[in-house]
């Protein structure tokens, strides 16, 4: 009897066991069908999403496609324009130089004969230079010493007793050379006159100055004279004038067919 008790309580054990997995296997049923419905739902909403989706994308594609096609055949044509054009500035460079290089081959012959003719115009101003330094050298004869006695007379009031031009004097191994000295005995002035084709040096005015102060060495005479120094020229700068008389020196020019010093009014002051 205890072992027939013992069954049933094992028997109802194992039923209640099996209610409980049963009903434990209902409620994990219904679980699983809730979540497959919103999955469902879920799986819905994508599709109608996707085909909305798909069909604008369908459409941008269809748009790119006819734009694509479109700039294509424009860029085709502008291709086609660039190579046309391309081949017209090819013929044109061809053409221009070919004109290029016989403008180069006439200008080559030009400088030739340009050189050929500064050559000789350089070699006819050498010629024309040697001849005017040449007449240069005659200005003391031909222009200042046969009038220097009417330009001291006009300008100081006295005629020179003794004009000597180019005067050379060589003393205990050194040597000058005076372009013209006028010496007024009467009034012991004398007038060393020095005659400059190109006037304008600094350094030919400072000689000058030189010369006079060694004058009197070269020629003893010149001690008992004041003596006054006139820088003389076809023509003298202004600011050349200016300089000399800063030194007290007298600018003597050739104008018309007379000799003028220039700077006597502001000497004289």
């Amino acid at each position: 009897m205890a072992v027939l008790q013992e069954r049933v309580d094992r028997l109802e054990e194992a039923l209640m066991r099996l209610l409980y997995i049963q009903q434990k296997t209902e409620m994990e049923l219904q679980s699983f069908k809730q979540e497959m419905k919103v999955f469902k739902d879920e799986m819905q909403e994508y599709k109608e999403w996707s085909k909305k989706n798909i069909e604008s994308l369908s459409s941008e594609m269809k748009e790119f496609k006819e734009w694509s096609q479109k700039n294509i055949e424009s860029l085709s044509a502008e291709t086609k324009a660039f190579k046309e054009e391309m081949q017209e500035y090819k013929e044109w460079s061809k053409k221009n130089i070919e004109s290029l290089s016989s403008e180069m081959k006439e200008f080559k012959e030009e400088m030739k004969e340009f050189k050929k003719w500064a050559k000789e115009s350089i070699e006819n101003l050498n010629r024309q230079w040697g001849s005017l330094a040449q007449k240069m050298g005659t200005l003391v004869e031909d222009i200042f010493a046969p009038s220097i006695d009417k330009a001291i007379e006009r300008y100081f009031g006295m005629s020179p007793d003794i004009i000597d031009t180019r005067k050379y004097i060589r003393k205990e191994g050194r040597s000058t050379e005076f372009d013209i000295l006028a010496l007024c005995e009467k009034d012991k002035k004398a007038y060393l006159v020095e005659v400059k084709a190109n006037p304008d040096k600094k350094e030919y005015i400072e000689d000058f100055l030189q010369k006079l102060n060694e004058a009197p060495f070269f020629f003893p005479i010149l001690r008992e004279y004041t003596l006054m120094g006139i820088y003389a020229a076809l023509n003298i700068k202004e600011e050349t004038v200016t300089f000399l008389t800063r030194k007290k020196l007298y600018a003597m020019i050739f104008r018309g067919d007379v000799l003028e010093i220039v700077n006597f009014e502001a000497l004289k002051a």
